[in-house]
Protein backbone atom coordinates (compact mmCIF):
# COMPACT_ATOMS: atom_id res chain seq x y z
CA UNK A 1 0.00 0.00 0.00
CA UNK A 2 1.38 3.40 -0.97
CA UNK A 3 2.22 5.55 2.09
CA UNK A 4 0.23 8.72 2.67
CA UNK A 5 3.45 10.76 2.54
CA UNK A 6 6.59 9.65 0.69
CA UNK A 7 9.86 9.67 2.65
CA UNK A 8 11.42 12.19 0.25
CA UNK A 9 8.59 14.61 0.95
CA UNK A 10 9.04 14.12 4.70
CA UNK A 11 12.77 14.77 4.43
CA UNK A 12 12.07 17.88 2.37
CA UNK A 13 9.97 19.28 5.23
CA UNK A 14 12.72 18.45 7.74
CA UNK A 15 15.34 20.13 5.57
CA UNK A 16 13.20 23.25 5.41
CA UNK A 17 12.81 23.36 9.19
CA UNK A 18 16.54 22.85 9.85
CA UNK A 19 18.65 25.13 7.61
CA UNK A 20 21.73 24.60 9.81
CA UNK A 21 22.08 21.08 8.39
CA UNK A 22 23.28 22.57 5.12
CA UNK A 23 25.41 25.25 6.75
CA UNK A 24 22.96 28.06 6.08
CA UNK A 25 22.93 31.08 8.36
CA UNK A 26 19.84 31.37 10.51
CA UNK A 27 19.13 34.56 12.38
CA UNK A 28 17.86 33.87 15.89
CA UNK A 29 16.80 37.11 17.65
CA UNK A 30 19.48 38.29 20.11
CA UNK A 31 17.03 39.09 22.92
CA UNK A 32 16.52 36.02 25.11
CA UNK A 33 13.58 35.48 27.43
CA UNK A 34 14.34 34.37 30.98
CA UNK A 35 12.77 31.03 30.08
CA UNK A 36 15.56 30.44 27.55
CA UNK A 37 18.15 30.34 30.33
CA UNK A 38 15.99 27.98 32.38
CA UNK A 39 15.54 25.62 29.41
CA UNK A 40 19.23 25.75 28.57
CA UNK A 41 20.19 24.86 32.14
CA UNK A 42 17.88 21.85 32.22
CA UNK A 43 18.65 20.69 28.69
CA UNK A 44 22.42 20.70 29.22
CA UNK A 45 22.24 19.03 32.63
CA UNK A 46 23.62 15.56 31.90
CA UNK A 47 22.28 14.19 35.19
CA UNK A 48 18.70 15.31 34.54
CA UNK A 49 17.06 12.43 32.66
CA UNK A 50 13.92 14.31 31.78
CA UNK A 51 12.41 16.08 28.83
CA UNK A 52 11.82 19.82 29.23
CA UNK A 53 8.36 21.19 28.46
CA UNK A 54 8.03 24.92 27.76
CA UNK A 55 4.46 26.03 28.41
CA UNK A 56 2.75 29.36 27.87
CA UNK A 57 0.27 31.42 25.85
CA UNK A 58 0.56 31.93 22.13
CA UNK A 59 2.98 34.53 20.78
CA UNK A 60 5.17 34.83 23.89
CA UNK A 61 8.35 33.53 22.23
CA UNK A 62 8.31 29.74 22.59
CA UNK A 63 9.28 29.09 18.95
CA UNK A 64 11.97 31.75 19.17
CA UNK A 65 13.47 29.98 22.16
CA UNK A 66 13.68 26.73 20.18
CA UNK A 67 15.47 28.52 17.33
CA UNK A 68 17.81 30.22 19.79
CA UNK A 69 18.52 26.86 21.41
CA UNK A 70 19.39 25.35 18.03
CA UNK A 71 21.74 28.25 17.34
CA UNK A 72 23.33 27.85 20.76
CA UNK A 73 23.88 24.11 20.35
CA UNK A 74 25.44 24.47 16.90
CA UNK A 75 27.62 27.40 18.04
CA UNK A 76 28.91 25.31 20.96
CA UNK A 77 30.09 22.56 18.63
CA UNK A 78 27.21 20.10 18.36
CA UNK A 79 26.91 18.34 15.00
CA UNK A 80 24.34 20.48 13.14
CA UNK A 81 22.59 17.31 11.95
CA UNK A 82 22.17 16.18 15.56
CA UNK A 83 19.83 19.13 16.20
CA UNK A 84 16.30 18.42 14.93
CA UNK A 85 13.58 21.08 15.07
CA UNK A 86 9.98 20.12 14.21
CA UNK A 87 6.81 22.17 14.19
CA UNK A 88 4.16 19.55 14.77
CA UNK A 89 1.30 21.69 13.50
CA UNK A 90 2.77 21.51 9.96
CA UNK A 91 0.17 19.97 7.57
CA UNK A 92 2.52 17.24 6.31
CA UNK A 93 3.69 16.23 9.79
CA UNK A 94 0.09 15.99 10.95
CA UNK A 95 -0.40 13.18 8.43
CA UNK A 96 2.41 11.05 9.88
CA UNK A 97 2.87 9.22 13.16
CA UNK A 98 5.58 10.90 15.19
CA UNK A 99 7.61 7.67 15.22
CA UNK A 100 7.65 7.61 11.39
CA UNK A 101 9.07 11.12 11.22
CA UNK A 102 11.89 10.19 13.60
CA UNK A 103 12.51 6.97 11.70
CA UNK A 104 12.99 8.91 8.45
CA UNK A 105 15.30 11.39 10.21
CA UNK A 106 17.49 8.70 11.73
CA UNK A 107 17.64 6.70 8.49
CA UNK A 108 18.73 9.60 6.28
CA UNK A 109 20.12 12.38 8.46
CA UNK A 110 21.49 11.38 11.86
CA UNK A 111 21.94 8.00 13.55
CA UNK A 112 19.54 7.15 16.33
CA UNK A 113 22.43 5.79 18.41
CA UNK A 114 24.37 9.06 18.47
CA UNK A 115 23.79 12.01 20.82
CA UNK A 116 21.05 14.27 19.56
CA UNK A 117 18.75 17.18 20.39
CA UNK A 118 15.03 17.09 19.68
CA UNK A 119 13.25 20.47 19.61
CA UNK A 120 9.50 20.04 19.24
CA UNK A 121 7.12 22.94 18.67
CA UNK A 122 3.36 22.82 19.41
CA UNK A 123 3.40 19.20 20.57
CA UNK A 124 -0.30 19.21 21.35
CA UNK A 125 -1.03 18.86 17.63
CA UNK A 126 0.66 15.44 17.42
CA UNK A 127 -1.44 12.43 18.35
CA UNK A 128 -0.08 10.34 21.23
CA UNK A 129 3.02 12.51 21.52
CA UNK A 130 3.18 11.92 25.28
CA UNK A 131 3.59 8.17 24.83
CA UNK A 132 6.18 8.56 22.08
CA UNK A 133 8.31 10.98 24.07
CA UNK A 134 7.92 8.88 27.22
CA UNK A 135 9.48 5.98 25.30
CA UNK A 136 12.28 8.20 24.04
CA UNK A 137 13.09 9.44 27.55
CA UNK A 138 13.07 5.87 28.86
CA UNK A 139 15.05 4.20 26.06
CA UNK A 140 17.09 6.91 24.33
CA UNK A 141 19.31 8.54 27.00
CA UNK A 142 21.47 10.19 24.31
CA UNK A 143 18.49 12.19 23.01
CA UNK A 144 17.68 15.39 24.90
CA UNK A 145 14.20 16.81 24.33
CA UNK A 146 12.79 20.34 24.57
CA UNK A 147 9.12 20.71 23.64
CA UNK A 148 6.66 23.60 23.61
CA UNK A 149 2.90 23.68 24.04
CA UNK A 150 0.32 26.47 24.07
CA UNK A 151 -2.54 24.50 25.62
CA UNK A 152 -1.87 23.34 29.17
CA UNK A 153 -4.27 20.40 28.89
CA UNK A 154 -1.44 18.65 27.06
CA UNK A 155 0.66 18.60 30.20
CA UNK A 156 -1.84 18.62 33.01
CA UNK A 157 -4.28 15.72 32.79
CA UNK A 158 -2.51 13.57 30.20
CA UNK A 159 1.02 14.04 31.49
CA UNK A 160 -0.17 13.13 34.94
CA UNK A 161 -0.56 9.59 33.58
CA UNK A 162 2.35 9.21 31.15
CA UNK A 163 4.93 11.78 32.21
CA UNK A 164 5.52 11.28 35.93
CA UNK A 165 9.24 11.61 36.56
CA UNK A 166 9.96 12.22 32.88
CA UNK A 167 9.11 15.90 32.44
CA UNK A 168 10.15 19.18 33.94
CA UNK A 169 7.93 22.12 33.04
CA UNK A 170 9.21 25.65 32.47
CA UNK A 171 6.47 28.30 32.29
CA UNK A 172 6.85 31.18 29.86
CA UNK A 173 4.34 33.93 30.63
CA UNK A 174 4.14 37.21 28.78
CA UNK A 175 7.05 39.61 29.19
CA UNK A 176 7.70 40.94 32.67
CA UNK A 177 8.13 44.69 32.93
CA UNK A 178 11.86 44.07 33.36
CA UNK A 179 11.98 42.07 30.11
CA UNK A 180 9.83 44.71 28.39
CA UNK A 181 12.45 47.34 29.17
CA UNK A 182 15.24 45.06 27.96
CA UNK A 183 13.43 44.16 24.73
CA UNK A 184 12.80 47.80 23.85
CA UNK A 185 16.49 48.54 24.52
CA UNK A 186 15.70 51.24 27.01
CA UNK A 187 18.31 52.36 29.50
CA UNK A 188 17.86 50.18 32.60
CA UNK A 189 18.88 51.52 36.01
CA UNK A 190 21.93 50.09 37.71
CA UNK A 191 21.66 48.27 41.04
CA UNK A 192 24.39 46.72 43.10
CA UNK A 193 23.96 43.17 44.32
CA UNK A 194 20.98 40.85 44.21
CA UNK A 195 18.20 43.19 45.25
CA UNK A 196 14.94 41.32 45.86
CA UNK A 197 11.56 42.77 46.83
CA UNK A 198 11.79 41.21 50.30
CA UNK A 199 15.01 43.20 50.90
CA UNK A 200 13.08 46.47 50.67
CA UNK A 201 11.59 46.01 54.15
CA UNK A 202 15.01 46.52 55.78
CA UNK A 203 16.14 49.56 53.77
CA UNK A 204 16.30 53.06 55.20
CA UNK A 205 14.01 55.80 53.81
CA UNK A 206 16.94 57.35 51.97
CA UNK A 207 17.75 54.05 50.27
CA UNK A 208 14.14 53.63 49.18
CA UNK A 209 14.15 57.17 47.81
CA UNK A 210 17.32 56.36 45.85
CA UNK A 211 15.67 53.32 44.26
CA UNK A 212 12.58 55.37 43.40
CA UNK A 213 14.78 58.00 41.78
CA UNK A 214 16.62 55.41 39.69
CA UNK A 215 13.37 53.87 38.45
CA UNK A 216 11.41 57.11 37.94
CA UNK A 217 12.53 57.45 34.27
CA UNK A 218 10.84 54.11 33.56
CA UNK A 219 7.37 55.30 34.58
CA UNK A 220 6.34 56.26 30.99
CA UNK A 221 7.53 52.81 29.86
CA UNK A 222 5.42 51.22 32.58
CA UNK A 223 2.33 53.04 31.35
CA UNK A 224 3.12 51.85 27.84
CA UNK A 225 3.57 48.32 29.18
CA UNK A 226 0.14 48.44 30.83
CA UNK A 227 -1.42 49.41 27.50
CA UNK A 228 0.31 47.06 25.03
CA UNK A 229 1.28 44.25 27.41
CA UNK A 230 3.99 41.66 27.37
CA UNK A 231 3.72 39.96 23.98
CA UNK A 232 7.12 40.46 22.29
CA UNK A 233 5.78 41.34 18.84
CA UNK A 234 3.37 43.99 20.04
CA UNK A 235 5.80 45.30 22.69
CA UNK A 236 8.00 46.57 19.85
CA UNK A 237 5.16 48.34 18.05
CA UNK A 238 4.83 52.11 18.28
CA UNK A 239 1.21 52.07 17.09
CA UNK A 240 -1.09 51.06 19.96
CA UNK A 241 -4.08 50.41 17.68
CA UNK A 242 -1.99 48.10 15.49
CA UNK A 243 -0.72 46.29 18.58
CA UNK A 244 -4.27 45.70 19.74
CA UNK A 245 -5.39 44.44 16.34
CA UNK A 246 -2.49 41.97 16.29
CA UNK A 247 -3.47 40.74 19.74
CA UNK A 248 -7.06 40.20 18.67
CA UNK A 249 -6.12 38.41 15.46
CA UNK A 250 -3.04 36.43 16.44
CA UNK A 251 -3.87 35.45 20.00
CA UNK A 252 -7.49 35.73 20.97
CA UNK A 253 -9.15 34.70 17.72
CA UNK A 254 -6.65 31.94 16.99
CA UNK A 255 -6.98 30.44 20.45
CA UNK A 256 -10.75 30.78 20.66
CA UNK A 257 -11.55 29.78 17.08
CA UNK A 258 -8.81 27.25 16.38
CA UNK A 259 -7.25 25.78 19.49
CA UNK A 260 -10.44 25.28 21.48
CA UNK A 261 -12.06 23.60 18.50
CA UNK A 262 -9.11 21.43 17.47
CA UNK A 263 -7.84 20.46 20.93
CA UNK A 264 -10.90 20.52 23.15
CA UNK A 265 -13.70 19.78 20.71
CA UNK A 266 -15.62 22.97 21.51
CA UNK A 267 -18.62 23.26 19.21
CA UNK A 268 -20.19 26.55 20.20
CA UNK A 269 -17.23 28.93 20.06
CA UNK A 270 -19.55 31.92 20.38
CA UNK A 271 -20.42 30.96 23.97
CA UNK A 272 -16.73 30.81 24.89
CA UNK A 273 -16.09 34.12 23.15
CA UNK A 274 -18.92 35.79 25.07
CA UNK A 275 -17.53 34.42 28.33
CA UNK A 276 -14.05 35.68 27.49
CA UNK A 277 -15.41 39.17 26.78
CA UNK A 278 -17.26 39.00 30.11
CA UNK A 279 -13.94 38.15 31.81
CA UNK A 280 -12.27 41.07 30.05
CA UNK A 281 -14.85 43.39 31.58
CA UNK A 282 -14.50 41.77 34.99
CA UNK A 283 -10.83 40.73 35.21
CA UNK A 284 -9.96 40.24 38.86
CA UNK A 285 -13.56 39.79 39.87
CA UNK A 286 -15.39 36.87 41.43
CA UNK A 287 -17.24 34.93 38.72
CA UNK A 288 -20.32 33.25 40.23
CA UNK A 289 -21.39 30.64 37.70
CA UNK A 290 -25.13 31.20 38.09
CA UNK A 291 -24.94 34.99 37.71
CA UNK A 292 -22.62 34.70 34.74
CA UNK A 293 -24.79 31.99 33.15
CA UNK A 294 -27.90 34.15 33.42
CA UNK A 295 -26.09 37.10 31.87
CA UNK A 296 -24.80 35.04 28.94
CA UNK A 297 -27.86 32.86 28.41
CA UNK A 298 -26.13 29.53 29.08
CA UNK A 299 -26.15 26.99 31.90
CA UNK A 300 -23.92 27.25 35.02
CA UNK A 301 -22.32 23.94 34.02
CA UNK A 302 -21.39 25.40 30.64
CA UNK A 303 -19.83 28.43 32.34
CA UNK A 304 -17.77 26.17 34.61
CA UNK A 305 -16.59 24.02 31.72
CA UNK A 306 -15.65 27.01 29.58
CA UNK A 307 -13.79 28.72 32.43
CA UNK A 308 -11.69 25.60 32.82
CA UNK A 309 -10.97 25.54 29.08
CA UNK A 310 -9.88 29.18 29.07
CA UNK A 311 -7.52 28.43 31.93
CA UNK A 312 -6.11 25.38 30.15
CA UNK A 313 -5.67 27.46 26.98
CA UNK A 314 -3.43 29.85 28.95
CA UNK A 315 -5.77 32.81 28.61
CA UNK A 316 -6.72 33.26 32.28
CA UNK A 317 -5.41 32.71 35.78
CA UNK A 318 -7.72 31.36 38.47
CA UNK A 319 -7.48 32.38 42.13
CA UNK A 320 -9.47 30.29 44.60
CA UNK A 321 -10.59 31.79 47.91
CA UNK A 322 -9.06 30.86 51.23
CA UNK A 323 -10.22 31.25 54.80
CA UNK A 324 -8.25 32.19 57.86
CA UNK A 325 -5.67 29.75 59.22
CA UNK A 326 -5.08 28.42 55.72
CA UNK A 327 -8.51 26.79 55.49
CA UNK A 328 -10.22 27.07 52.16
CA UNK A 329 -13.82 28.12 52.12
CA UNK A 330 -16.28 25.36 51.34
CA UNK A 331 -18.06 27.11 48.51
CA UNK A 332 -15.47 28.07 45.94
CA UNK A 333 -16.00 31.56 44.51
CA UNK A 334 -13.00 31.85 42.26
CA UNK A 335 -11.50 35.03 40.92
CA UNK A 336 -10.33 35.08 37.31
CA UNK A 337 -7.65 37.27 35.78
CA UNK A 338 -6.45 37.55 32.21
CA UNK A 339 -2.87 36.35 31.71
CA UNK A 340 -2.02 39.82 30.41
CA UNK A 341 -3.97 43.04 30.86
CA UNK A 342 -3.27 43.98 27.22
CA UNK A 343 -5.77 41.33 26.11
CA UNK A 344 -8.45 43.22 27.99
CA UNK A 345 -7.43 46.50 26.40
CA UNK A 346 -7.40 44.95 22.93
CA UNK A 347 -10.84 43.37 23.24
CA UNK A 348 -12.48 46.41 24.85
CA UNK A 349 -10.59 48.87 22.59
CA UNK A 350 -9.04 50.77 25.48
CA UNK A 351 -6.30 53.25 24.61
CA UNK A 352 -4.31 55.95 26.40
CA UNK A 353 -7.49 57.52 27.73
CA UNK A 354 -7.70 54.85 30.45
CA UNK A 355 -4.47 56.06 32.09
CA UNK A 356 -6.52 58.66 33.92
CA UNK A 357 -9.34 56.28 34.90
CA UNK A 358 -8.76 55.07 38.46
CA UNK A 359 -11.16 52.14 38.23
CA UNK A 360 -9.80 50.85 34.92
CA UNK A 361 -6.18 51.27 36.00
CA UNK A 362 -6.80 49.48 39.28
CA UNK A 363 -8.04 46.45 37.36
CA UNK A 364 -5.15 46.57 34.87
CA UNK A 365 -2.44 46.97 37.50
CA UNK A 366 -3.86 44.21 39.70
CA UNK A 367 -3.82 41.86 36.69
CA UNK A 368 -0.23 42.89 35.91
CA UNK A 369 0.98 42.39 39.49
CA UNK A 370 -0.56 38.92 39.59
CA UNK A 371 1.29 37.95 36.39
CA UNK A 372 4.59 38.92 38.06
CA UNK A 373 3.71 37.11 41.28
CA UNK A 374 2.89 33.88 39.43
CA UNK A 375 6.18 34.01 37.50
CA UNK A 376 8.47 34.96 40.38
CA UNK A 377 7.19 32.43 42.91
CA UNK A 378 6.65 29.60 40.41
CA UNK A 379 9.70 27.58 41.46
CA UNK A 380 8.42 27.31 45.02
CA UNK A 381 5.11 25.84 43.75
CA UNK A 382 3.06 27.95 46.17
CA UNK A 383 -0.69 28.22 46.50
CA UNK A 384 -1.90 31.63 45.31
CA UNK A 385 -5.31 32.56 46.64
CA UNK A 386 -7.28 35.59 47.77
CA UNK A 387 -9.03 36.27 51.09
CA UNK A 388 -12.35 37.97 51.71
CA UNK A 389 -14.38 38.33 54.88
CA UNK A 390 -18.03 37.94 53.76
CA UNK A 391 -19.31 39.81 56.82
CA UNK A 392 -17.24 42.98 56.41
CA UNK A 393 -16.18 42.58 52.74
CA UNK A 394 -12.61 43.30 53.74
CA UNK A 395 -10.22 41.47 51.46
CA UNK A 396 -6.66 40.77 50.41
CA UNK A 397 -6.14 40.60 46.64
CA UNK A 398 -3.46 37.87 46.65
CA UNK A 399 -2.02 35.54 49.27
CA UNK A 400 1.07 33.56 48.26
CA UNK A 401 1.50 30.54 50.54
CA UNK A 402 4.19 27.89 50.73
CA UNK A 403 5.54 25.82 53.65
CA UNK A 404 8.25 28.48 54.10
CA UNK A 405 6.22 31.71 53.91
CA UNK A 406 2.89 33.48 53.53
CA UNK A 407 2.92 36.75 51.61
CA UNK A 408 -0.25 38.90 51.48
CA UNK A 409 -0.40 41.45 48.65
CA UNK A 410 -2.97 44.21 48.26
CA UNK A 411 -3.20 46.49 45.20
CA UNK A 412 -4.33 50.07 45.79
CA UNK A 413 -3.32 51.88 42.60
CA UNK A 414 -4.54 55.35 43.45
CA UNK A 415 -3.17 58.73 44.48
CA UNK A 416 -4.02 58.28 48.17
CA UNK A 417 -4.15 54.61 49.18
CA UNK A 418 -6.57 54.20 52.07
CA UNK A 419 -4.54 51.84 54.22
CA UNK A 420 -4.99 51.78 57.99
CA UNK A 421 -5.27 49.36 60.90
CA UNK A 422 -8.85 48.44 59.88
CA UNK A 423 -7.99 47.52 56.28
CA UNK A 424 -8.33 43.94 55.11
CA UNK A 425 -4.57 43.57 54.70
CA UNK A 426 -3.84 44.41 58.34
CA UNK A 427 -6.84 42.48 59.68
CA UNK A 428 -5.75 39.36 57.79
CA UNK A 429 -2.11 39.65 58.88
CA UNK A 430 -3.08 40.20 62.51
CA UNK A 431 -5.43 37.19 62.53
CA UNK A 432 -2.84 34.95 60.87
CA UNK A 433 0.15 36.19 62.81
CA UNK A 434 1.90 37.42 59.66
CA UNK A 435 4.49 40.12 60.22
CA UNK A 436 4.99 41.46 56.67
CA UNK A 437 2.78 42.38 53.73
CA UNK A 438 2.95 44.30 50.45
CA UNK A 439 0.62 47.12 49.44
CA UNK A 440 1.07 48.07 45.77
CA UNK A 441 0.52 51.79 45.17
CA UNK A 442 0.89 54.36 42.42
CA UNK A 443 3.03 57.34 43.46
CA UNK A 444 6.71 57.41 44.40
CA UNK A 445 5.89 59.40 47.54
CA UNK A 446 4.13 56.31 48.91
CA UNK A 447 7.31 54.20 48.72
CA UNK A 448 7.87 53.49 52.41
CA UNK A 449 7.55 50.98 55.22
CA UNK A 450 4.76 51.53 57.79
CA UNK A 451 3.66 49.67 60.90
CA UNK A 452 -0.07 49.31 61.51
CA UNK A 453 -2.37 47.53 63.96
CA UNK A 454 -2.43 46.76 67.69
CA UNK A 455 0.14 44.03 67.08
CA UNK A 456 2.06 46.02 64.48
CA UNK A 457 2.16 44.60 60.99
CA UNK A 458 4.99 45.84 58.79
CA UNK A 459 3.57 46.90 55.43
CA UNK A 460 5.73 47.90 52.48
CA UNK A 461 3.97 50.47 50.32
CA UNK A 462 5.62 50.10 46.93
CA UNK A 463 4.69 51.71 43.58
CA UNK A 464 3.60 49.20 40.94
CA UNK A 465 6.33 50.05 38.44
CA UNK A 466 9.01 49.52 41.09
CA UNK A 467 7.63 46.19 42.36
CA UNK A 468 7.08 44.71 38.90
CA UNK A 469 10.52 45.78 37.68
CA UNK A 470 12.24 44.33 40.75
CA UNK A 471 10.22 41.10 40.58
CA UNK A 472 11.24 40.63 36.94
CA UNK A 473 14.86 41.44 37.73
CA UNK A 474 14.85 39.09 40.73
CA UNK A 475 13.37 36.35 38.56
CA UNK A 476 16.47 36.60 36.37
CA UNK A 477 18.66 36.37 39.48
CA UNK A 478 16.91 33.12 40.45
CA UNK A 479 17.99 31.49 37.19
CA UNK A 480 21.50 32.96 37.41
CA UNK A 481 21.98 31.53 40.91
Amino acid sequence: MKPLVEQDETLGVLQGFNPWWRGADFAAPPFKRLAFHACRRYLLDEELRRAVLLSGPRRVGKTTILHQMAAELVAQGSDPRSVLYLSLDHPILKLLPFAEVLKAYHAAIHSGDAKGWLLLDEVQYSKDWETEIKLLVDHRPNLRILATGSASVAHRDRLAESGVGRWITVPIPTLSFYEFVQLRQEEPPEFQGNLRPSDLFSLAPGELADIAGRLAPLLPSFQRYLLVGGFPETARQSDIMLSQRLLREDIVERVLKRDLTALFGVRNVQDVEKLFIYLCRNSGGIIPHKTCADALGVSPTTVGNHLELLEQANLVYRLPPSGLSGKRVLKARNKYYLVDAALRNAILLRGEEILGNTTEMGCIVETTVLRHVFAYYYRDTPAITYWRDPATEREVDMVVTSPAYTIPIEVKYKERPDLDARSGLVVYCTAEGIGRAFCVTKADRDFKVVRLGDQPVTVLLVPAHILTYLLGRAERLLWDA
